[in-house]
């Protein structure tokens, strides 16, 4: 059986699976990026969790990140905003999780271009998504 952070993490990657992107989980940047954009998800750190006694329990604001990707040669802020879009409302649709985690909140979104000699430029951001879930233990 999953611990609780492993359990939400999948469900925040099968959560993103239905966008046009392809969709990675801790996986280095591969050498060509898909027309529909890319989204690497990191683990992140789960942080100091606030912890409440009888019963023990401990509340963690965990922040994974999505690396976001897009490289067109032409339309690429427009591509960008939309799968920036796309996230927002997969993460909308459901904001425990299947009732994994309290709630999901993805920050905002600092983009940044990328040239790449030879080629289309790559639009790039990273997404802190913050992820309130309770356990029962640290390592549960």
């Amino acid at each position: 059986m999953p611990t609780t952070r492993e359990a939400t993490l999948a469900a925040l990657y099968a959560r993103l699976q239905p966008l046009a992107a392809l969709i990675l989980r801790d996986e280095v940047l591969p050498e060509r990026i898909p027309a529909a954009g890319l989204i690497i998800l990191r683990d992140g750190q789960p942080g100091e969790p606030e912890v409440t006694l009888s019963p023990l329990r401990y509340h963690y604001q965990h922040r994974a990140e999505l690396e976001v990707v897009v490289q067109a040669s032409n339309g690429r802020a427009t591509a960008f905003d939309s799968l920036i879009a796309a996230i927002g409302t997969a993460l909308e649709t459901d904001r425990t999780l299947g009732g994994l985690c309290d709630w999901v909140e993805p920050e905002a979104p600092a983009s940044v271009d990328l040239p790449i000699e030879g080629a289309a430029a790559l639009k790039a951001a990273v997404i802190t998504v913050v992820l309130h879930y309770t356990t029962t233990g640290p390592l549960a």
